[in-house]
């Protein structure tokens, strides 16, 4: 595959400049060589030079040819458009990168050697083109850095006495007030000194939940603040919390990206070698050098400098229409070589919401009876659970009962009359600083989050919730090692150890790690990587790191730009069947372009022998590999029609 798309040093500054000279050049040599009288008129180029004394110089030089008004077109493309091409194919062989370019360049000096003009533009014109194919193949990404420094706010509200001031976010010193306003982010770590609000912590430490914070609760540098204001104080510089700790872990991990060497490239490096051996055995052979030039252009690599793109760009293509963005191609190139899978927890093998999932009741209650005064009264508060009470009481059909005389204390809970019953739900701490006795009556405490019911004063039940399971993780987790031969998965997460334990056993992961932080988690990725190409799935600002670490890098749902950035692929539909159909997607592009690459190169060997025994002139062999592109092309087209399936989960 060429490489040519990210230089820009040429004088007409790209490949797409190069192909549009290459077509005007041979077509206007074309017309003039078959419709145009004055095509054959010759023009005469003399160069004469001498040093030294006469009559006698030391140094004497001439030059004489004899140009046709044709063949100034086409001089035209080797000078302006096959110089540019060789000399950065002179810096890749100093860097020994010797791929199927290489065929391309020596085919273009020997073309100029030869007087053959007309192949050697034609040559030109494939290089530029496969290149310009790659080029709109490959998505432009901004960086993940710049994303990242964009979504930090720049400006914190400063508290002195009463009055607010707007500072600057690298002024904050340790110790000052500040004051986030709802939806804010918060711009340092440090803790509430008033106020009662929900903070949105799960892109930096991986929990899923809404979490609630009121005074003397911490807070994190990036999390997003809820409904109300809070007032905090500042225990860390902007340089120091956390969220900017994060930038420097990615800055690190942008750093040292893996490289994916590509497909055309592990195909042109043997192909190259064989085409100039059969070029120099038909020169050495025959003793003509023009047979040279004629293998060397059918040799030209065109189902690799064209077909691999061509199948890309249609592959990807297949894929934007199932919703999953392909920012780098070579992620379809190289997915199925992947042999270790590593997922995040939250919103990716979960919901990133929590679900009510245990009720224990003291004998005296019924379940189904607490349930309903639970639910009748959440539906009045903006705590993060009483989403999950009310889906729970309507998944089992529960009506929901009228209340009076809420209140809703921040810490202390909320509580209500249920039916002329008098209901709260408070949290385990609360309900034991309020009778000491209460301990022996609950539960050991789970993973997860709890509530308690208390009814008419006494304990009736603790509600327990968990991140809710994706319904097909299971199945997905299951089917990787049989259906797509990954040796090893491995689920890795920010949130506690209980929750992530919880979820392994549910889904069927044997390799577990809890509790890590982005610093962890890029270590963790990168180990893996050096022995296993991998494939890392996340939807969080904590995995930004970890995606740029992997092999392939694949961000789950819109929930963050920077997750988007870091990756290679993003999911834009948060759903296991759209990852299936990205595995899918990969492993079929992969098939039909080594089918294309293989058959080309099969077909040019054949034209190669041809050209070797003199059956095909160099512009012959230039338009042999013609015919032989369009093959390739029409099959790497088949890449964008949808089949029947494109899972099998």
């Amino acid at each position: 595959m060429s490489k040519f798309s990210h230089a820009k040093s040429s004088p007409f500054g790209s490949e797409q400049g190069i192909a549009l000279l290459s077509l005007a050049g041979i077509g206007t040599h074309l017309w003039l060589r078959y419709a145009s009288a004055a095509g054959g008129q010759t023009y005469r180029l003399s160069l004469s030079a001498s040093f030294g004394p006469e009559p006698e110089p030391v140094f004497r030089y001439g030059f004489d040819a004899a140009i046709a008004l044709m063949q100034f077109p086409l001089i035209s493309v080797l000078v302006l458009g096959g110089v540019p091409l060789l000399y950065r194919l002179l810096a890749k062989m100093l860097h020994g990168d010797l791929g199927a370019d290489l065929l391309a360049g020596t085919s273009i000096v020997t073309s100029v050697w030869l007087d053959e003009w007309l192949a050697g533009s034609l040559v030109v014109l494939m290089l530029s083109g496969g290149a310009v194919l790659e080029t709109y193949a490959l998505r432009k990404a901004s960086s993940v850095l710049e994303a990242l420094a964009k979504r930090m706010p720049s400006i914190a509200h400063r508290k002195t006495g009463e009055a607010l001031a707007d500072v600057a976010v690298e002024k904050i010193q340790v110790g000052d007030t500040l004051v986030i306003l709802p939806h804010e982010i918060c711009p340092v770590d440090g803790t509430v000194l008033e106020g009662t609000s929900t903070m949105d912590e799960s892109y930096l430490t991986g929990e899923p939940y809404l979490m609630s914070k009121t005074a003397g609760s911490p807070v994190l540098s990036g999390a997003i603040n809820g409904d109300a204001a809070l007032t905090v104080r500042a225990d860390k510089l902007a340089a120091d919390s956390r969220y900017a700790k994060i930038m420097e872990v990615m800055r690190a991990s942008e750093n040292s990206r893996p490289k994916i060497r590509r497909l055309g490239d592990r195909l042109g490096a043997s192909y190259a070698p064989l085409a100039l051996a059969i070029a120099a055995a038909a020169w050495y052979f025959s003793g003509d050098v023009a047979r040279f030039l004629a293998v060397l252009v059918v040799a030209t690599p065109c189902p690799l400098l064209i077909g691999i793109p061509v199948t890309l760009i249609s592959s990807i293509s297949l894929a934007a229409k199932r919703e999953i963005i392909i920012k780098n191609p070579a992620v379809l190139e190289n997915l199925g070589l992947c042999r270790t899978a590593i997922f995040d927890k939250t919103g990716t093998l979960t919901y990133g919401r929590p679900s009510l999932v245990a009720i224990e009741t003291d004998p005296a209650f019924d379940e189904r009876e607490v349930l309903a005064l639970a639910a009748s009264l959440e539906r009045y508060s903006k705590h993060p659970l009483s989403g999950a009470i009310l889906k729970a009481a309507e998944k089992t059909a529960l009506p929901l009962r009228p209340v009076e005389q809420i209140t809703e204390r921040p810490g202390q809970g909320i509580s209500g009359l249920v039916s002329g019953k008098k209901v709260a739900i408070t949290s385990r701490k609360s309900f034991i600083a309020r009778s000491p006795d209460a301990l022996a009556r609950l539960p050991e405490i789970s993973g997860g989050l709890e509530c308690i019911v208390l009814v008419d004063g006494r304990y009736a039940a603790t509600l327990q919730f968990r991140d809710e399971v994706r319904a097909d993780s299971s199945s997905f987790i299951n089917h990787l090692q049989p259906s797509h031969l990954f040796d090893r998965v491995m689920l890795v997460s920010g949130d506690r150890e209980s929750e992530v334990r919880y979820l392994a056993e549910r889904v069927g992961i044997d390799h577990v790690y809890s509790g890590q932080s982005p610093e962890q988690k890029l270590a963790l990725v990168r180990a893996e990587t050096e022995n296993a190409k991998t494939v890392f799935l996340g939807d969080g600002i904590n995995d930004a790191p970890a995606l740029t670490a992997a092999t392939i890098g694949i961000a789950f749902g819109q929930n963050s730009d920077i997750t988007g950035e870091a990756a290679d692929a993003v999911i834009m539909d948060s759903s296991l069947l759209k990852v299936d159909e990205l595995f899918h997607i990969g492993k079929r592009m992969r098939r039909i372009a080594l089918q294309s690459a293989i058959g080309g190169m099969v077909l040019s060997t054949v034209g190669m022998g041809a050209a070797g025994m003199g059956y095909l002139s160099p512009v012959a062999g230039a338009l042999a590999q013609e015919l032989i592109d369009v093959i390739a092309i029409l099959n790497a087209l088949r890449a964008a029609l949808p089949p029947k399936s494109l899972s099998d989960f």
